[in-house]
């Protein structure tokens, strides 16, 4: 019998041994993904257009909404939001399911959380968005970018209860959706990356993180006035930021003007309608694009909650 020893299959002179680590088979083997800050400029987003599952909404708070929507208006203004990523040179990607899907899946930054080396599945926290995670899964395949975890077993964990706040630091807010359980997954694998995971509670009547804090800048991040975890707050200034407090609740609570998404450094796109807001940031040196969301809002999320994060540029 022949000595299969040394064929190729068993490790013998054909053997070609896998080297590099999944960080650098990104963009090759893998589709280009990844992200390590909130702040570089952002290349591709996932979205999920709004379509049949909304039609039939008549009683939004079953549905976790706030007020009953304009089917029309709420497509209209969801294809005004891609456009106007586009305009600013972002590539737009779209969920496509093949089937009708639970009606919250527009809000894609909740359903995954991307690193340097892929995505963090997300197991949403609510019986009334459990499952919507298949379908970025299946998108995310799809377009070859690894899942590195789903989160499991009694987690929960939503993507924007997670920030970058440098390429070795990431918090983790826990709360209404995002369970001890599922921080100590998404923070056990960030461990293994070399990134030290943040864990801070949410004050009582915060959906996400990204509600109370976003970042703007290198050095520059946008809080919620006594909303923000101290804890939350502590790591930025440690690590250089600047924190300024967004000046009008209002404008927060019902104009979504803190659920923005930075476009790059300075650069962000927010929702239309936000004045005093808007010249807020500008005097701190922010650069505003602007959109209408209105009826977007009415199903209790903005501009960041709708938009899933694929690609920002790296650091080198």
């Amino acid at each position: 019998m022949k000595d299969r020893s040394k064929a190729s299959a068993y490790g013998g002179a054909g053997w070609s041994p896998r080297k590099k680590p999944l960080r650098e088979e990104i963009g090759t083997i893998w589709a280009k993904c990844g992200v390590e800050s909130e702040w570089s400029p952002l290349n591709s987003v996932l979205l999920h257009c709004p379509g049949p599952e909304l039609e039939n909404v008549t009683e939004p708070d079953k549905v976790q909404m706030l007020e009953n929507l304009d089917y029309s208006l709420v497509c209209q203004q969801h294809d005004a939001l891609a456009d106007a990523y586009r305009d600013a040179g972002v590539s737009v990607l779209f969920v496509e399911p093949p089937n009708t899907p639970p009606p919250n899946l527009m809000f894609m930054a909740d359903l995954f959380f991307m690193t340097p080396e892929g995505a963090i599945l997300a197991r949403p926290a609510s019986t009334v968005r459990a499952g919507e995670e298949r379908f970025v899964a299946r998108k995310l395949a799809e377009l070859g970018i690894p899942i590195l975890r789903i989160v499991r077993g009694a987690g929960t964990f939503e993507g924007a209860d997670a920030a970058w706040i440098d390429s070795e630091t990431v918090l983790i807010g826990m709360g209404l959706r995002t369970n001890k359980e599922g921080a100590s997954q998404v923070s056990s694998l960030l461990r293994e990356m070399k990134v030290e995971p943040i864990t801070v509670d949410l004050p009582h009547g915060s959906m996400h993180l990204m509600g109370d804090l976003r970042f703007a800048g290198r050095d520059l991040a946008v809080c919620r006035s006594g909303r923000t975890p101290y804890g939350a707050m502590q790591a930025m200034r440690e690590r250089g930021y600047s924190l300024v407090f967004a000046p009008d609740e209002e404008e927060v609570a019902k104009g979504m003007s803190l659920n923005f998404v930075t476009l790059g450094p300075g650069r962000i796109l927010m929702a239309a309608g936000n004045p005093t807001t808007q010249s807020f940031y500008e005097d701190v040196g922010i650069q505003c694009n602007t959109v209408e969301i209105h009826e977007l809002g009415k199903a209790a999320g903005g501009i960041g909650c709708l938009t899933g994060i694929l690609e920002r540029e790296r650091r080198e």
